[in-house]
């Protein structure tokens, strides 16, 4: 009986551990700091929601309100494109990377209208279900598309595994490959070791000015999304400081120090 019992207490430990059962791609014994994040939200002009999501676990502050999506809805369009039947088992051509590469890198608003003719209303609404977002809305003029922060951090947290296979080394490459004048927000504060694929919308619809962004971050299979959506900002440069502010708040404690800062170039902002 005693060998038994001594047999058995390696095996009670492991299932003891926290480590033993943690998910893979969870970073372990971290969450973000959202009452720090809200605090500073509520010192800032206009209105922000924030979302962030691993794998088992999700926080949330006015993560459903709706609001247009301006540039951020390119992410979906690219996903959508390469997840086509007649593109996604093929080699992409010259001239669809000549599409898709200024889409996203530059946020070309010529190349997201010709991807969106290409892609339609149903294929991206069938995305969104895929992604399982749920308050989702394809607008027939890309910009004006509805999103939620809530349904970002789902679409972003799987987007890489949303591509197909063969594709996904280009897509990811642009997503992480966005221009150095677009590298705002919460681009700026990346923890060290992490790595950021993300996207950023901005711009002034019919009522009101909007300034977004959804981002995954990666270190080995650790994985976290993160979206800070904003509204009625006095410009599109207090906006991106808002999403800096916020997401400098919500990432802390993830791993080692945070990254310098860049600065927010107004001349490449223009083109979203």
């Amino acid at each position: 009986m005693r060998r038994i019992a001594a047999a058995l207490l390696p095996v009670l430990a492991l299932a003891a551990s926290p480590h033993a059962t943690a998910s893979a791609d969870e970073p372990h014994g971290w969450h973000p700091k959202m009452g720090d994040a809200r605090a500073f939200a509520a010192t800032r002009r206009g209105e922000v929601a924030i979302a962030v999501r691993t794998r088992d676990r999700h926080w949330s502050y006015r993560g459903g309100v709706q609001y247009r999506s301006a540039s951020v809805v390119k992410a979906m369009l690219l996903v959508a494109y390469l997840r086509r039947a007649d593109v996604r088992g093929r080699d992409l051509r010259a001239d669809e990377r000549a599409l898709l590469g200024p889409m996203i890198r530059f946020s070309d608003n010529g190349a997201a209208d010709a991807v969106h003719a290409r892609v339609g209303l149903p294929a991206l609404s069938a995305l969104a279900a895929r992604a399982g977002m749920r308050h989702f809305f394809a607008h027939p003029v890309w910009g004006g598309s509805l999103i939620t922060a809530d349904d970002q951090v789902r679409f972003f947290r799987r987007i890489d595994r949303l591509v197909p296979a063969r594709h996904r080394t280009f897509a990811m490459g642009l997503l992480r490959g966005i221009v150095s004048g677009q590298r705002w927000g919460i681009a700026e504060v990346v923890p060290k070791g992490w790595r950021i694929a993300f996207k950023g919308g901005w711009g002034r619809g019919v009522t009101r000015q909007v300034t977004h962004q959804a981002a995954l971050l990666t270190r080995h299979r650790e994985r976290v999304a993160v979206a800070v959506l904003t509204a009625d900002n006095p410009s599109t440069p207090y906006g991106a400081a808002t999403i800096r502010g916020v997401a400098q708040r919500l990432l802390r404690g993830l791993e080692g120090r945070l990254t310098g800062r860049v600065t927010f170039r107004h001349a490449k902002i223009i083109r979203a």
